[in-house]
C-alpha cells in the first residue's frame, strides 16, 4: 500500500523529469512525495503563473515534457494566462493542481474543470481506482495532441492509501502502460499524392523559389530535409520568429520574416514567384498583414492544420513536415528537377543586415538598435535566448542571432501576453544547464513578472543574463495608441531601477545609459560562471526609437475602415 500522493509521484517520474511549483494546501503531499526519491527535479518558483511558464518554457528548449504544480483555489487560477499561452502555442505540459474534494465545493472552491476548458485544456481527475493510470492518460493526451493537461488532485484523496504492486507506482507486473502517441501525420486526403506531384513540379518550374519554414517543421525534425529541397531547387530561405535556425545553411537564409525582418531581405521575399510554407501559421506578423508577399505569388502550404491557415495559401498539403519534405524530394527526382540559380544571383548578407542605430537617441538616452547590436556581440556563443512581450521584442530578433529554434523561447506570443520573461529563465536554464540563458524583457512586462525575478536569479545564477529595455512606458501602446491621440498617462511608467531590484535577490545589476557602460557584459562574459553571479543590464532606452514591427503595426490600425 501506498498513498495516492505517492503513487501518482512515482508514476510521474517515469515520464517527467522535472516539476516547478509553488506548494500550497493541494499540492504538498504530492511535492513531499517527489522530493522523497523519485528523482523527479523540483524547482519552487514564486508565482503559479511562473510554474507553468517554467515548464512550458522547459519544453522548448529541451522536447522533453515537464510538470507545473499549484494548489486549489487562487494557486489554479494564478496559472490561468500561462496555460492559455502553452494551449495556444501548442506546448505540451501538465498541470497537476489541487481540486475541491470529491465530497463537493467548499466556499472557496471554483470550476477548475471549466476554467481549464475555457482556454483550451483538458482536465483528468484522479481516483482513488486507478491513479497512475490516470497520469499515463494525461501524458498521452499532452504528448499527442501537443496541448497542455491538467491533472487534479481532489483534496480528500491526497493522503488515501491506494493498493499497488510495488510502493515505487508500480513494476514489471501490474505497472501503468507506457503513453501510446500519435505517429507523425503522413500526407492525408484523396489527392495528396497528386498534390505533392504538383507541389514539386511548381517548385521545379520557379524561377524565384522561397521556402519558409516555422517552429512545426523543427518539431517535426525536417530540418535536414528542408535544407536538402532548398539546395535541389536553389531556393532562398527564410523563417518565422520561432524557426529561427531550422535550416542548416544559413548562407542563402533570408532570416525571420515579418515585422522582424530586414528590409532588404523583405524585397527579395516579395519577389519570389512560389512559396512553399512548411510547419508556419502564417499568422498576421509573420504575413506583415497582407504585404509579405507580392500579388500572384503562388503560395503552398504544408502544416498538420485541417486546412490552409491563410487565404494566400493557393495549395494544401496535410502532413507531417518531415515527412511531406521527403516525399518532395523523391518527386523533384523523379522530375531530374535542377536548381533556379535564384540564390547565387543575390547577395544574402547585405539584404538581411538591419540599421545599425545611433549610440544616443535624440532624447539622449541609449538608441535600442546600437545597444543590441553591441551586446549581441558580447554574448556569450552557447546561448539561449528568451523573450517576453513588448515593443522591445524586436531588437532580440533583429539583432540577436540563434543557432536553432530551441535557443530562441517566446513565451506569451501566442496569447499576445507580456510578463511571462522572468519565469520563463528557470524553465530554460534547467533545460539546458550548460548554456547562458539570456531575458530580453520590458520595464512593464518585467514590474509584472517581478516575482520571478528571484527565481531567475536563483536558478540559473551565474549563467542567466537579463536585458531590461527600460524606456519608462509601455511601448507598445505609446508607439500605436498615442500616436493615434489617445491619453498618454495611463501609458507612462515612472523610472524604476531594476538594477537596484536585481541587487536585492543576490543579482549584479548594472545601468547602462552608453555603449561603454556594457564593457560590464564584457567583463561579466569573461569570468567562469561559477565564480559570477546573474547579471542584469537595465538599459535606459530611448522611448522615441520605434521598432519596425510597430510601425507595421500602426498602419494596420489606421488604415482599417471605420464603421
Amino acid at each position: 500500500m501506498t498513498t495516492l500522493s505517492a503513487h501518482v509521484a512515482h508514476t510521474l517520474a517515469r515520464h517527467v523529469d522535472h516539476v516547478f511549483g509553488v506548494m500550497g494546501n493541494g499540492n504538498a503531499h504530492l511535492i513531499d512525495a517527489l522530493e522523497r526519491g523519485t528523482g523527479v527535479g523540483y524547482t519552487p518558483m514564486r508565482h503559479e503563473a511562473g510554474c507553468v511558464v517554467a515548464a512550458d518554457a522547459y519544453f522548448r528548449a529541451s522536447g522533453r515534457l515537464a510538470a507545473a504544480t499549484a494548489t486549489y483555489g487562487a494557486g489554479f487560477t494564478n496559472t490561468i494566462t500561462a496555460l492559455a499561452e502553452a494551449a495556444q502555442a501548442r506546448v505540451p505540459l501538465l498541470l497537476i493542481a489541487g481540486e475541491a474534494p470529491t465530497s463537493g465545493h467548499r466556499p472557496w472552491d471554483v470550476d477548475q474543470i471549466a476554467l481549464a476548458a475555457a482556454v483550451g485544456a483538458r482536465t483528468y481527475t484522479v481516483g482513488r481506482a486507478d491513479a497512475g493510470g490516470t497520469v499515463v492518460l494525461a501524458v498521452e493526451h499532452a504528448l499527442s495532441y501537443r496541448t497542455p493537461a491538467v491533472l487534479a488532485l481532489p483534496y480528500d484523496v491526497v493522503t488515501t492509501e491506494v493498493a499497488t504492486t510495488t510502493t515505487q507506482g508500480g513494476g514489471d507486473v501490474g505497472s501503468p502502460p507506457e503513453p501510446r502517441l500519435l505517429p507523425p501525420l503522413a500526407p492525408t486526403g484523396p489527392f495528396a499524392q497528386a498534390q505533392l506531384a504538383r507541389f514539386a513540379e511548381r517548385l521545379a518550374s520557379a524561377r524565384r523559389p522561397l521556402l519558409l519554414a516555422g517552429r512545426g517543421a523543427w518539431l517535426a525534425g525536417a530540418g535536414p530535409a528542408l535544407g536538402q529541397l532548398a539546395e535541389r531547387v536553389g531556393a532562398l530561405t527564410a523563417t518565422t520568429a520561432l524557426g529561427r535556425g531550422v535550416f542548416p545553411d544559413d548562407a542563402h537564409d533570408l532570416g525571420v520574416t515579418g515585422g522582424f525582418g530586414a528590409e532588404g531581405a523583405m524585397e527579395l521575399v516579395g519577389q519570389a514567384d512560389v512559396v512553399l510554407v512548411v510547419g508556419a501559421g502564417l499568422n498576421q506578423f509573420t504575413m506583415r498583414f497582407g504585404q509579405l508577399f507580392a500579388p500572384g505569388t503562388e503560395v503552398l502550404q504544408v502544416d498538420v492544420a485541417a486546412t490552409a491557415t491563410h487565404p494566400f495559401v493557393s495549395g494544401y498539403v496535410r502532413g507531417d513536415a518531415r515527412l511531406v519534405a521527403e516525399a518532395l524530394l523523391v518527386e523533384l527526382d523523379r522530375l531530374g528537377s535542377a536548381p533556379s540559380g535564384w540564390r547565387e544571383s543575390v547577395d544574402v548578407a547585405a539584404a538581411r543586415a538591419y540599421d545599425a542605430g545611433e549610440e544616443l537617441a535624440a532624447d539622449g538616452r541609449l538608441d535600442p538598435r546600437s545597444a543590441a547590436r553591441r551586446i549581441a556581440e558580447l554574448l556569450p556563443e552557447d546561448r539561449v535566448v528568451v523573450s517576453d512581450g513588448g515593443h522591445f521584442i524586436g531588437w532580440a530578433n533583429m539583432y540577436w542571432p540563434v543557432a536553432s529554434p530551441d535557443r530562441m523561447i517566446m513565451v506569451g506570443t501566442a496569447f499576445q501576453s507580456i510578463g511571462l520573461g522572468f519565469p520563463s529563465v528557470p524553465g530554460a536554464a534547467r533545460a539546458k544547464p550548460d548554456a547562458t540563458v539570456v531575458l530580453s524583457t520590458g520595464d512593464g512586462g518585467g514590474l509584472m513578472a517581478a516575482a520571478d525575478l528571484e527565481s531567475a536569479v536563483r536558478v540559473a545564477g551565474g549563467r542567466g543574463l537579463c536585458v531590461v529595455w527600460n524606456d519608462g512606458a509601455y511601448g507598445a501602446e505609446v508607439h500605436v495608441y498615442g500616436r493615434q491621440g489617445l491619453a498618454s498617462g495611463p501609458m507612462t511608467i515612472d523610472e524604476v531601477d531594476f538594477a537596484a531590484l536585481a541587487r536585492a535577490v543576490g543579482a549584479e545589476g548594472v545601468v547602462v545609459r552608453t555603449l561603454a557602460d556594457l564593457d560590464a557584459l564584457a567583463s561579466w562574459r569573461d569570468r567562469s560562471p561559477d565564480e559570477r553571479p546573474f547579471l542584469l543590464l537595465d538599459l535606459r532606452v530611448s522611448p522615441t526609437v520605434v521598432a519596425p514591427y510597430q510601425e507595421e503595426i500602426l498602419r494596420a490600425n489606421t488604415s482599417r475602415p471605420t464603421s
